[in-house]
């Protein structure tokens, strides 16, 4: 694959392009899906993708207002996997939402998270901090929609409000992130299963922030398996170090580099992850997850 769609040499844009990872409230983000598309706008961004966890629930309200604004929506989603017990996410872009098999399919992994969100409060419980479900979604302020997912970002909001956690940052340190004390891992699929749905709806495949997994043997063995179409080197999270080597790595194996925020919005004042549109790719790399999802659709 050409090198020159990265022009110049592989960095992100720095104006217009594409936030291609970014959450609504129909999984663990802040803002309403239409919220989403208008920040992207403000932000001058030529496109964004919606990509919340294992639901496509906001992706009707967020291209209803991407055509007011005249923005391109790239319609997605990040499935959730484990491998060898580590938590890799896995993003989808241009996914028919449609596909009956695939939204069954979400489905599941939806009741997979419920059952997740329950372990972590039994645990949280266990540990001398009284929290229920019903107690983080009653602190939402509004019914859960159809399709819309519950994550640990609303249950670390219910720590900090319990004066439980100073922050998100804390919350996940000390109870929720991977060595946190109240942390679980039930069983989920694996991220081949996610990278052959996602391609089954018609969809192009990206392997999610791989610097959060602190293996870059285990990022390794899965790119290796599962043949991404790309794999995301700039992410909020991402130091230089990270996108340089995932760069490197992307070039040598020929597949696409993306960018994105993972916008959350902000929580007791924190933005989690990173504000909407400060990791950006060029458009060009749109179009080539197009071509891409086009391609597998036929």
């Amino acid at each position: 694959m050409s090198e020159s769609l990265y022009d110049p040499k592989g960095i992100p844009a720095l104006n217009g392009g594409a936030d291609l990872h970014t959450h609504t409230t129909a999984s663990d983000g802040m803002e309403e899906p239409s919220s989403n598309v208008r920040l992207a706008k403000q932000a001058g961004l030529d496109a964004i993708a919606i990509t919340d966890h294992d639901t496509v629930a906001g992706l009707k309200e967020a291209r209803e207002e991407a055509e007011k604004l005249q923005i391109e929506l790239v319609p997605g989603v990040e499935i959730s996997t484990v491998e060898e017990g580590i938590d890799i996410h896995v993003l989808g872009y241009f996914i028919d939402a449609n596909d009956p098999i695939f939204l069954e399919r979400l489905k599941g992994l939806r009741n997979t998270r419920d059952i997740r969100n329950h372990m972590l409060v039994e645990k949280l419980t266990e540990l001398g901090i009284p929290l229920t479900m019903e107690d983080v979604i009653a602190e939402l302020d509004r019914p859960l929609a159809e399709g819309e997912t519950v994550g640990r970002p609303h249950i670390a909001d219910a720590l900090v409000r319990r004066g439980a956690a100073k922050n998100m940052k804390d919350a996940f340190d000390r109870y929720l992130g991977k060595d946190g004390a109240a942390y679980v891992n039930p069983p989920r699929i694996r991220p081949l299963d996610a990278a052959t749905w996602i391609r089954e709806a018609g969809g192009a495949v990206v392997l999610a922030h791989p610097g959060l997994y602190d293996n870059d043997e285990l990022v390794e063995r899965i790119v290796n398996e599962i043949k991404p179409d790309g794999i995301e080197v700039w992410h909020s999270d991402h130091l230089e170090a990270d996108a340089s080597r995932y760069h490197a790595l992307a070039a040598r194996l020929g597949v696409l580099m993306t960018a994105g925020s993972d916008f959350h919005g902000a929580r007791q004042g924190d933005v989690f992850h990173g504000a909407l549109g400060s990791r950006r790719i060029y458009i060009s790399v749109v179009e080539r997850l197009k071509n891409i999802a086009q391609q597998r659709s036929h």
